[in-house]
């Protein structure tokens, strides 16, 4: 793939989040053939223009990071996007329907690194070690492409549908607790839509963000003293509509809301 064709498909994708509207996913024509590493490419560049325009990266995040997940996309390992300062929604806030094209939430574990973790070979331990706070997460993912329909390039070049977050206000030790044994009931308008326990993310979230720092080293990068990153999900993604009110609870970590409204 040229350097001219894949600025091209970032721009695609990067139109579609600006003006809501969502397309055709990348393999249906654009690059029927699309590899794993040249979704990356797209998604770089992606990253690129937004650092361009003035916006900050917060963190990165993990996708597909259940054994169903994986199973069902025919992947060996989790993928990963980045969060943008614009994606941050108050705890207890709002989140603006029109802004999105088909939002759906899920509950997340996140942790703010105290410093940098550089793979390969990094463990489970290590994130442990290095990480100074966890804290509970919402993350609202919105997929540009037409239906959330999409092959495994074309969701890495779309930014792993990376759109919006909220984070808790409540900052927890590593060693406080068990992150594994962490359950998790994800409400809707106080009906429970789905519940997990932080072991649905590959046994461990810890081992997530160890899994990410070893993906990362292939390409040369690491993970940042001050990155707050998205583990994945624990819960499934529920579809949102203008009027939700939307509530995660953790044990041991705290609570998180907000309201979904024109």
């Amino acid at each position: 793939m040229s350097t001219k064709q894949y600025k091209k498909i970032a721009q695609y994708l990067v139109d579609a989040e600006l003006e809501k509207q969502e397309v055709q996913r990348v393999t249906a024509s654009l690059k029927p053939d699309l590899t794993v590493e040249e979704g990356y490419l797209i998604q770089q560049e992606i990253v690129s223009l937004k650092l361009k325009e003035g916006r900050r990266i917060i963190g990165p995040k993990m996708g597909l990071t259940s054994k169903a997940k994986m199973k069902q996309m025919n992947v060996d390992e989790p993928i990963y996007g980045y969060v943008f300062d614009y994606m941050l929604v108050d705890n207890g806030g709002k989140l603006f329907f029109h802004e999105l094209i088909h939002p759906k939430v899920e509950a997340e574990i996140a942790f703010v690194l105290g410093k940098d973790i550089e793979g390969p070979g990094i463990t489970r331990d290590q994130v442990l070690a290095a990480t100074d706070y966890c804290l509970p997460a919402l993350e609202i993912i919105d997929s540009r492409y037409k239906n959330f329909n999409f092959t495994l390039p074309d969701v890495i070049a779309d930014n792993a549908s990376t759109s919006r977050v909220v984070f808790g206000t409540t900052l927890t030790k590593p060693e406080k607790v068990d992150l594994d044994l962490v359950g998790v009931t994800l409400a809707i308008n106080g009906e429970t839509k789905d519940l997990g326990a932080g072991a649905a993310v590959l046994g461990h979230p810890a081992n997530s963000i160890a899994m990410l720092a070893n993906m990362l080293a292939k390409t040369g990068e690491k993970l940042h003293q001050g990155d707050v990153i998205l583990a994945g999900a624990i819960t499934g993604a529920i579809m949102l509509k203008a009027g939700d009110v939307v509530c995660g609870k953790f044990d041991g970590l705290g609570e998180v809301t907000f309201t979904v409204t024109d």
